[in-house]
């Protein structure tokens, strides 16, 4: 199963785009690496699979720990690169939550048809989270169009079309 990835940099008002491999990451922090070796104000990893999720990884400066956002938790169930981004996140609300005893620790761990994660991560790249949200939503639209359209309102996507084209 194959994934289409982008590292996506913005210094001041210029963006590259390029083609990431997530070779070797098996977690957010190690996308987060990936994300280090780049350089510029802004750093995004944008990735989708197989028409069944995107994913967004955002590292805002060297020293924070990068933000993600999966469109969808169920791909979780099914996909290496969106379980280990659900089990970061998972990880990231369970420090919150309380271990419960009611838990039955042999059941396998299946996710939701929802989105998880930072739903503001590209908020300040002109996609609000309402709106990020409301694309995960929308009936018959597809993950690529979910990351189309985050990179038009960040004013990158000609050059992310041109990566995919």
């Amino acid at each position: 199963m194959s994934y289409f990835a982008a590292l996506l940099t913005r210094t001041g008002t210029s963006w590259e785009v390029a083609e990431a491999s997530l070779d070797g990451c098996e977690s957010v922090a190690d996308i987060g690496d990936v994300l280090r070796d780049a350089t510029g104000d802004v750093r995004l990893v944008v990735l989708e699979q197989d028409d069944e999720y995107a994913a967004i990884v955002r590292l805002d400066d060297d020293g924070e720990e990068p933000r993600a956002f999966l469109s969808d938790a169920h791909a979780a169930d099914s996909y290496a690169v969106a379980g280990y981004l659900a089990e970061d996140l998972d990880e990231a609300v369970d420090d919150v939550v309380e271990d419960s005893e009611d838990l039955i620790e042999d059941v396998p761990a299946t996710h939701e048809s929802a989105p998880l994660g930072d739903a503001e991560i590209v908020d300040d790249l002109g996609t609000g989270a309402s709106e990020l949200l409301a694309l995960c939503a929308h009936e018959g639209t597809l993950p690529i169009d979910l990351l189309v359209a985050v990179c038009e309102k960040a004013g990158c996507g000609a050059e992310f079309e041109e990566l995919r084209g």
